[in-house]
């Protein structure tokens, strides 16, 4: 492992601290055993080998079941954990009342009720511990990126010491993550972290976070093998998937480990969440770091990849399981 890797991964809990997400795999990652004290005990098996490894960022999210709970449980109970910093997003609410089978498992509300609503309860669990407090998947259509109230609220939150930010989905990443760079309070910008999806099949949003990162913007990148279309045993067949797993086929490496090799390669790239659910997938991310990717990887992938729309349609159509 690159002796820098760990300092550049972070740990998502997106697919691990609540019982259904759109992963692939995840009946053979998780099996049946998805309580509440399962996943507690999962989790906190995680965030031991990551800070272990020498893993010091952790992502969360309001609605990521009973992520920011695990976590603040997990930072309590082992005491030598005092330098690991926590991002968490508002903006969603989780309402799968944890089931696997649940008609909607999470709510989109981007108002100023709803930040002062989940703000108060992240930093009741949280405190000071939590570093970063990102816009969960703002985009040009909620208005979030316009709405001065909540930009005065979030603003207020940062002059306290909290690094504010956006996450962005969806095929308009890059007009997100530059109008979020636009946004002023007091003279300052407000949003000095940007977290955005980057991977193989859907590198859109590069340019975009080139950008921030040369204005100072601390950049993460979040699912790096694409929901686990880009792990073993997640392919779906599609042209960018199979094009990729021949290329990690003939690198000899598993073809996660090349996607994450592939973010981490991006000198733009300043936090590279992997979303694992075990130490193992855990593993594999760290093992990245000594995975050397041939130049012209992404576009030639993408380039057999179909658009950003395409893109996001499919992943759209996810199950949740």
């Amino acid at each position: 492992m690159d002796d820098s890797t760990h300092l550049r991964l972070g740990i998502g809990l997106a697919a691990v601290a609540r019982p259904a997400y759109i992963t692939s795999g995840r009946d053979r990652d998780l099996g049946a055993d998805r309580g509440v004290d399962d996943l507690r005990t999962r989790t906190w098996a995680l965030l031991d080998a990551a800070h272990a490894a020498g893993i010091r960022y952790v992502d969360v999210a309001r609605s990521y079941g009973r992520a920011e709970e695990f976590v603040a449980g997990w930072l309590t109970a082992r005491p030598g954990t005092g330098d690991v910093q926590i991002g968490s997003k508002w903006g969603y609410r989780y309402v799968g009342e944890w089931r696997v089978d649940a008609d909607v498992h999470e709510v989109k509300d981007h108002s100023a009720g709803a930040f002062a609503e989940q703000s108060a309860q992240t930093l009741q669990l949280l405190g000071d511990r939590l570093r970063i407090y990102h816009v969960h998947s703002a985009t040009l259509e909620t208005g979030v990126l316009d709405d001065v109230v909540v930009h005065r609220a979030m603003a207020a939150l940062r002059d306290r010491g909290v690094r504010v930010g956006v996450s962005t989905s969806g095929p308009a990443q890059a007009d997100a993550v530059r109008r979020a760079l636009e946004v002023l309070v007091d003279g300052e910008p407000l949003f000095s972290s940007v977290q955005s999806t980057w991977n193989l099949l859907e590198p859109s949003v590069g340019p975009a976070l080139a950008e921030a990162a040369q204005a100072g913007v601390h950049v993460i990148v979040k699912e790096a093998v694409a929901n686990g279309r880009l792990a073993p045993g997640g392919g779906d067949g599609s042209p960018g998937v199979r094009r990729a797993e021949a290329l990690a086929e003939r690198l000899g490496v598993p073809i996660d480990r090349l996607a994450v090799a592939a973010v981490l390669a991006q000198p733009w790239a300043g936090r590279v969440l992997s979303g694992a659910v075990d130490p193992a997938h855990l593993a594999s991310s760290l093992a990245a770091g000594d995975v050397v990717v041939p130049d012209g990887v992404v576009e030639e992938i993408a380039g057999v990849s179909g658009t950003a729309q395409e893109y996001w349609g499919a992943r759209s159509r996810r199950r949740w399981a």
